[in-house]
C-alpha cells in the first residue's frame, strides 16, 4: 500500500495493489476532515465530561416534564408512524387522513412525529375531524419542520429520540403503523419489544397495507420462527394486519370494548 499526500486539494491517497493481475483500488480522506476527528476524540479532563454529561441529565429530565406536562392533559389518542415521504394524493397518505378522522369521530386523539408525510396527513385527518391533533417534533439535522395540522398547544420540540418514543408508547391508546422506513420500523419493534418482554401492557397494534407488510411477514414467519426459532409463533399475535381505514379503527375499539384505557406505564 501507498499514501500521497495533495497539498492542494488537503486529500490523502490510499493506493491498494491487488498483486499480479489483480486490480489497484483508490480511496482519499481529507486533511482537514481527519484533523477534526482527532479533535473530537482528543484526551479531555474527567471535570470536563462530567460537567457536560451533568448539564445533559438537566436537558433530558426538563424534555421529559415538558412531555409529560403537556400530554397528561390530552385523553386517549392514538399514534401514527409512516413514511414521511408520502405526498398528497398518494394512496397512503389518503388513508392516513381518512383514519385520523375515523378517531376522532370515536372520541380519540391521534399523536405522530409532527413532519411531513403520513405524520402531516394523520394531523390533517385529526384537524379536520375536531380531535386533538399532536406532534412530537424532533429537532433533525435536516431541520424537519412541524406540519400546520397540529394544535399549536399540543406542539412538542424534542432534541432526544428516546425521550421522544417514551411519550408516544406512555399516551398511545394503540399504534396504527402505515408504510414508512427506518424510523417507522423502529417505533414498531420499540412497542413489539416491550409488549414481548411484558415492561408495558398489551395494546393493540395495527400495520396497514399488506402489499407493504407481506415480505416482511413471511420474513418473520420463515427466518425468525422456523429457521432459526428466535421469537416463538405467538409473538406474530402482537399485531395485525389490516387493508382499510374502517379495519384499523375497528381493531382499536374491539380492544377497548374489553380494557380500560389508560396511559401505559
Amino acid at each position: 500500500m501507498s499514501r500521497r499526500f495533495d497539498s492542494a486539494r488537503h486529500h490523502f491517497f490510499f493506493s491498494l495493489d491487488g498483486g499480479a493481475g489483480g486490480t489497484v483500488k483508490s480511496t482519499f480522506m481529507d486533511y482537514k476532515t481527519t484533523k477534526s476527528l482527532r479533535k473530537a476524540f482528543g484526551a479531555r479532563h474527567w471535570s470536563e465530561v462530567k460537567a457536560e454529561s451533568s448539564w445533559q441529565i438537566f436537558k433530558i429530565i426538563s424534555e421529559f416534564v415538558d412531555g409529560f406536562q403537556k400530554l397528561n392533559k390530552i385523553g386517549p389518542c392514538v399514534s401514527i408512524f409512516g413514511s414521511a415521504r408520502m405526498q398528497p394524493g398518494d394512496k397512503y397518505y389518503e388513508m392516513a387522513v381518512e383514519i385520523a378522522q375515523l378517531l376522532t369521530q370515536e372520541g380519540y386523539g391521534v399523536i405522530t412525529g409532527g413532519g411531513p408525510g403520513i405524520m402531516e396527513a394523520a394531523n390533517k385527518g385529526a384537524y379536520q375531524g375536531g380531535g386533538p391533533s399532536v406532534g412530537l417534533n424532533i429537532e433533525l439535522p435536516m431541520e424537519q419542520e412541524p406540519n400546520p395540522y397540529i394544535d399549536r398547544d399540543k406542539l412538542i420540540n424534542f432534541d432526544y429520540f428516546f425521550v421522544r418514543k417514551v411519550m408516544f408508547i406512555k399516551y398511545a391508546q394503540g399504534f396504527i403503523v402505515m408504510p414508512g422506513g427506518y424510523g417507522t420500523l423502529d417505533e414498531l419493534f420499540e412497542a413489539l419489544t416491550l409488549i414481548q418482554t411484558l415492561k408495558i401492557g398489551k395494546f393493540p397494534i395495527v400495520l396497514v397495507g399488506s402489499e407493504f407488510w407481506a415480505g416482511l411477514l413471511d420474513w418473520m414467519k420463515k427466518t425468525l420462527i422456523e429457521d432459526f426459532k428466535t421469537v416463538s409463533p405467538e409473538d406474530l399475535d402482537l399485531f395485525q394486519v389490516v387493508d382499510t381505514p374502517t379495519e384499523a379503527v375497528d381493531i382499536i375499539n374491539r380492544f377497548y370494548s374489553r380494557y380500560l384505557m389508560a396511559p401505559n406505564f
